[in-house]
């Protein structure tokens, strides 16, 4: 959990981390947000604060778009992406747009700044050969191999993001409709369907696992554990994936996401509609899914200028 002082009162707030940490307590008690972007608006944030070197009162209204715009400047010569910037800009609106709204600034300084152009990058994806050598990389032996397996076919399965795989309980397991429950950005539910081969992996695993497991640690309810019997973290996956991605010999560009990404496009490859996707996939908007149908256009351009004679 992200730890912050209680505010009791906006008439208290003089330095910029109380404003941070009361727009901070907002968004956890009022939006719902998740620890994640939690973490992400605290540290957009702070950055900022260092950059403008307030350590002691903050005036919200002395911040001109001015002092954005060499903000900016100082981010691009430090290397960071169009992306990254866009999402610290977006952390900043946020904020003005509540100290607003709480009446504690009169002029937002953001509206006379432009985000940069965001830089198109189609996502990564394995081929159909790529998946299925990894899904068979797992030892199905080992309590640890039967768990990758379980987790890599869950993955590939479901299009889960690594914070929803985690997350997963035991009871959000629901083997005899073939679907689980996925909590996803805002603690939102959706239930996602879950194919034979990722159920079979996990009822593989979770029957070892009962095997194994020390008996006052038989009630944990997480569905992917460690080796010290607690629920599995997000970077422990990111390093089981590692592994396995050398032991395939594949691009060490591949993340878990990779695999979400991978979920998305083979469906759209085999006939799934774009709307199926984004509602499988938990997007809010068709937007964050469109990305997957100009994979798809791309690869059959690809195909098409290689296969067809007068391409």
């Amino acid at each position: 959990m992200l730890r912050r002082p209680v505010i009791c009162s906006l008439f208290q707030l003089h330095r910029m981390d109380d404003f941070i940490d009361r727009f901070l307590e907002y968004l956890e008690t009022e939006k719902n947000v998740s620890e994640h972007t939690l973490r992400a608006y605290s540290s957009d944030l702070r950055q900022f604060h260092q950059f403008l070197g307030y350590d002691v009162e903050f005036h919200p209204d002395e911040v001109s778009h001015l002092k954005l715009r060499r903000f900016l400047a100082h981010l691009r010569e430090n290397s960071c992406s169009k992306t990254t910037i866009n999402r610290k800009l977006s952390s900043l609106r946020a904020f003005y747009r509540y100290l607003i709204r709480e009446q504690l600034c009169k002029h937002n300084p953001l509206d006379m700044v432009r985000s940069p152009k965001r830089e198109r990058k189609l996502p990564n994806f394995l081929s159909s050969e790529e998946i299925l050598g990894l899904l068979e990389a797992p030892d199905k032996v080992t309590l640890k191999g039967r768990r990758d397996r379980a987790i890599l076919e869950t993955f590939y399965s479901s299009g889960l993001r690594i914070s929803e795989l985690t997350g997963l309980n035991i009871d959000n397991i629901d083997f005899i409709s073939e679907v689980l429950i996925a909590r996803g950005k805002g603690k939102k539910e959706r239930q996602v369907p879950v194919g034979p081969h990722a159920l079979n992996a996990i009822k593989a695993y979770l029957q070892s696992r009962g095997l194994q497991c020390p008996v006052d640690r038989r009630d944990e309810n997480a569905l992917f554990l460690n080796k010290s019997w607690t629920r599995l973290s997000d970077r422990s996956v990111r390093r089981m994936l590692d592994v396995y991605i050398a032991q395939c010999g594949l691009s060490n560009k591949i993340s878990p996401h990779t695999l979400r990404h991978t979920f998305a496009t083979h469906l759209l490859d085999n006939g799934a509609d774009l709307r199926s996707v984004q509602e499988l996939l938990g997007h809010s908007s068709l937007a964050a899914t469109q990305v997957y149908a100009h994979v798809t256009t791309e690869r059959l351009r690809k195909l098409y200028d290689k296969a067809h004679p007068r391409a």
